[in-house]
């Protein structure tokens, strides 16, 4: 709605100033000079008041205004002021004030939340070609030893290498590793992440970087974690019932005469808690060949001997199970292992395969190996059901299995081999193909 009461206020200055002026111009006419100049000084000091008036009220707008445009919220509102001529101004700015309140509560969550991860973030606006550091956490600050500075020029005398990379890609999206030397301590090695976004006109670069000990950490922890699970699981599933059994043994024994019934209890009770003590054993057996893998006796081994060697044991599973096997290893190559260890390994893999081709009508398994960057590579890949997203990160996992008659140690026992080598066991799998990757070194 319009101001009315400050048009109105003009529109009366303006009649007051109106009805003297005509009144002076009756004088002049009359020849009354003296009397036309004293109304005309005073239609001067009406002018004068309405231009103070117009200019008092434009620059309380200019001065709101700017307050607005700076997001200087600080200026309070006269009370006069909140319920006449400037009501809606008065609206406008504590809504504008309100809003600020609200983001800056937003923005000191979020600052509080960055601060309280473990993950090392340095977020960069960009200004012209410029970058300044828009938010850095105390993680990143801590870690590297780092005051918060505001520009990226400054950061660059802290940590020359981690800036350098950045620059060389100019500062694209990256993930890798990198080794930063952090004040005069040797040099660590970290996992760099890299993004960007956009948000209006503002392009925002954020920089996440991981110690490579703390992910290893992290991840072992886990693992340790998930094994006592499965530990505590497989150790209850045996003592619950050995318990209860016992219990019911006690009380038959107590008993003052025993009939023929409880003998047969007696005996069925005893049968499986030896049952049950059996599994635990072979459990534990389990446990001690992963805990206690024996040192690899290395020699030169040629690569088809070691094949031969295997399809020698697997081949009549294969033909009994209708597995069409494409062997594509022909190697003259000689490498460096312990044969046995190896052999296990091998075996251990065609065997999953063989699990995971037991649905499929048509069968088929592959062997490859190809050497590259001083790298020895073993493929074997099957045609098979694939592993299930939800547990891709459980396969290597020790008693974790999915076979009802399986012990949940051969790729667990098989990364330990391979580890032991100095290689790695990985997998890739698809909806056409899943593949167990060996790589020797």
């Amino acid at each position: 709605m319009k101001n009315w009461k400050l048009y109105n206020a003009l529109f009366i200055r303006v009649l007051f100033i109106m009805i003297p002026f005509f009144f002076c111009i009756f004088l002049i006419y009359k020849t009354l000079y003296y009397n036309a100049i004293l109304v005309g000084f005073f239609i001067f000091l009406l002018l004068f008041e309405m231009y103070f008036y117009i200019k008092n009220h434009s620059l309380f707008y200019d001065k709101t205004l700017l307050s607005i445009l700076q997001n200087d919220f600080s200026t309070n509102f006269p009370e006069e002021y909140k319920k006449e001529n400037f009501k809606n101004l008065h609206l406008l700015y504590n809504k504008l004030k309100v809003q600020q309140q609200e983001q800056i509560s937003k923005e000191q969550i979020y600052q509080s939340i960055l601060n309280n991860i473990d993950t090392a973030t340095l977020i960069l606006e960009k200004d012209n070609d410029d970058w300044n550091i828009f938010l850095m956490n105390d993680c990143f600050s801590h870690l590297f030893k780092v005051p918060k500075v505001s520009h990226w020029t400054y950061l660059k005398n802290y940590l020359p290498s981690l800036c350098s990379e950045i620059e060389n890609v100019g500062f694209a999206e990256i993930k890798s590793a990198i080794s930063i030397k952090i004040e005069d301590k040797d040099l660590q090695t970290f996992v760099l992440q890299t993004s960007s976004t956009k948000t209006f006109d503002k392009e925002y670069y954020i920089i996440l970087l991981d110690s490579i000990q703390r992910v290893i950490e992290k991840k072992e922890k886990e693992a340790w974690i998930n094994l006592m699970k499965i530990i505590s699981h497989e150790l209850m599933n045996s003592l619950t019932p050995i318990r209860a059994l016992s219990q019911n043994l006690l009380h038959i024994v107590d008993q003052e005469q025993l009939e023929e019934d409880d003998f047969e209890d007696i005996k069925s009770s005893i049968s499986t808690i030896i049952n049950r003590s059996d599994h635990l054993q072979v459990f534990v057996e389990n446990y001690r060949k992963l805990a206690m893998l024996p040192t690899p006796t290395k020699q030169m081994t040629p690569i088809n001997m070691l094949f031969e060697d295997c399809m020698r044991i697997m081949s009549p599973i294969l033909k009994a199970e209708n597995i069409e096997l494409v062997n594509e290893i022909n190697s003259s190559r000689s490498i460096l292992i312990d044969k046995s260890q190896m052999e296990q390994v091998i075996i251990n893999l065609i065997t999953n395969s063989i699990y995971a081709l037991k649905e499929k009508t048509e069968k088929k398994m592959f062997l490859s190996s190809y050497t590259e960057n001083n790298r020895f590579f073993i493929i074997i890949s099957d045609n098979g059901k694939g592993i299930d997203t939800e547990i891709r990160d459980k396969v290597f996992l020790p008693f974790f299995t999915t076979r009802k008659d399986g012990a949940g140690i051969g790729l667990t026992l098989s990364k330990n081999i391979i580890e032991a080598h100095g290689g790695y066991l990985s997998y890739q799998t698809d909806e056409d193909k899943t593949s167990f990757v060996i790589c020797l070194i």
